[in-house]
């Protein structure tokens, strides 16, 4: 793989992660993102950028990053041995928004490429990414349209991409200890390269581009919904499953930690303020029990 295309998939991701922001910005009546520039010792770096203490978000990272090194972590090759002492790239955008009303979902995206070389052998390179949404007091409509919106990205490349993706999302998202899902997915690809490097790229910015056209418009229609101490507490009680998700689980978290990323970038998924309970169950037929009984599942949202 030439230098050209490391080039191209990089300057669409700074790109992205500029669109993004300003559309994220759009909601916002005053607070901007602030940008923070970093480098990485073994290296490469990135452009970290957080809105905090908005009207709407509460708090939301976009993060551009593009590390490399002379050993991937054990996180990338504990199942791909051919890893194994090959210098690496690896470049994304990756971003998470916890918005302050309790109507308005925490939504998570990012896109990604990673390329490892060793001399006198081919590249071994993939493309990955995806989207998700986590609502706390969740609307059929917007699941709905969260999920047509993920079709259409996938539409062009297959009538089989999306619920391939969607289910890959199901599976993925899921808190084993809990038995539940983190929210309603979405996509979640991974190991992408068997398209060759145009269509696959073409698909990752399919996926990339599409991340506003679903959330935006439900932020625009849940913002300005009253809600009370109530929708708030059990907002809070829901942020601590996704960070449990994020600091057991999640792939990426453990590949920016491994590799000696910089840590106030990789944690900055993590929403500002969560609760825990111990034990605690919804009340029977409550709002709160809905999310549980109708939407912390697997299903077959669109009907295909």
């Amino acid at each position: 793989m030439n230098t050209d295309h490391i080039t191209e998939v990089k300057n669409y991701l700074l790109n992205l992660q500029e669109r993004i922001c300003t559309a994220l910005e759009s909601v916002e009546p005053e607070a901007k993102f602030i940008e923070d520039l970093w480098d990485r010792a073994e290296g490469g770096g990135g452009r970290t950028r957080v809105l905090a203490n908005g009207q709407v978000i509460e708090q939301g990272g976009v993060n551009f990053s593009h590390v490399s090194g002379f050993n991937l972590p054990p996180s990338a090759t504990a199942k791909r041995p051919e890893l194994v002492d090959r210098q690496f790239q690896a470049m994304g955008v990756s971003l998470v928004i916890h918005p302050n009303n309790p109507y308005v979902p925490t939504s998570h995206a990012n896109v990604r490429f990673l390329i490892a070389e060793k001399p006198g052998e081919p590249s071994i390179w993939w493309f990955g990414g995806g989207f998700d949404l986590t609502p706390f007091y969740p609307f059929k409509e917007d699941v709905l349209h969260w999920h047509q919106t993920a079709r259409t990205a996938c539409r062009p490349f297959g009538d089989d991409i999306y619920p391939a993706y969607k289910k890959w999302c199901d599976e993925y998202f899921f808190l084993k200890h809990r038995s539940e899902t983190r929210g309603v997915g979405g996509l979640f690809f991974d190991d992408l390269n068997e398209w060759g490097f145009d269509k696959s790229f073409a698909f990752m910015q399919s996926v990339g581009n599409h991340y506003i056209e679903a959330y935006l418009p439900i932020v625009q229609k849940r913002k300005d919904m009253p809600y009370g101490d109530r929708e708030r507490d059990f907002q809070l009680y829901r942020r601590g499953r996704y960070v449990e998700f994020n600091l057991v689980y999640d792939r990426g978290t453990l590949f920016g930690l491994q590799s000696g990323g910089r840590t106030e970038s990789i944690l900055m998924s993590m929403p500002p303020v969560a609760h825990w309970k111990y034990n605690w169950q919804p009340e029977p037929g409550s709002a709160e029990a809905v999310l549980y009984e109708d939407y912390l599942k697997p299903q077959n949202w669109l009907g295909d």
